[in-house]
C-alpha cells in the first residue's frame, strides 16, 4: 500500500529528528511549517522548549504586501525572520525543513534567511 503525502513527510521528519536536529541556546533550530496557503518559521531553543523568534506570512508587514505569489511571500518571511534573529543576537541556526522537500517555498525561505545574515 502506497504512503500518502502526509505519511511520507512524517516518516522523513522522524528520520531527520533521529539524526540530531536539535536546537540549543548557542545554536537554535529554525523550524519551517508550510500549509497550502501560508508559511511560517520559528527559531526554537529545544533545551528550554521556547520559541525565540517567529515569522509568518500572516504577519502584518508581509500581509500588507499585495500581488505576491507564495514563493515571494516565503522570501519575505525569510528576510523578516533573519532581521528579528539578528536583533535577538542569533547568527547561526540549525535548519529543520520539517520533512518538506528543499524546493520552492522552503528553499526560498532558507535562501532569504541566509541573505539576511543567518548561517546554517
Amino acid at each position: 500500500m502506497a504512503l500518502t503525502k502526509l505519511e511520507k513527510r512524517i516518516k522523513i521528519k522522524r528520520r531527520i529528528k533521529g539524526n540530531g536536529v536539535y536546537g540549543t541556546a548557542t545554536k537554535p533550530r529554525l523550524s519551517v511549517f508550510r500549509s497550502n496557503k501560508q508559511i511560517s518559521a520559528q527559531i526554537i531553543n529545544d533545551d528550554e522548549g521556547k520559541t525565540i523568534v517567529s515569522a509568518s506570512s500572516l504577519d502584518k508587514a508581509i500581509a500588507e504586501v499585495k500581488d505576491t505569489n507564495k514563493v515571494a511571500g516565503a522570501n519575505l518571511v525569510g528576510k523578516l525572520l533573519a532581521e528579528k534573529a539578528i536583533a535577538a543576537g542569533i547568527s547561526t541556526v540549525i535548519f529543520d525543513r520539517n520533512g518538506y522537500i528543499y524546493h520552492g517555498r522552503v528553499k526560498s525561505l532558507g535562501d532569504a534567511a541566509r541573505e539576511g545574515g543567518l548561517k546554517f
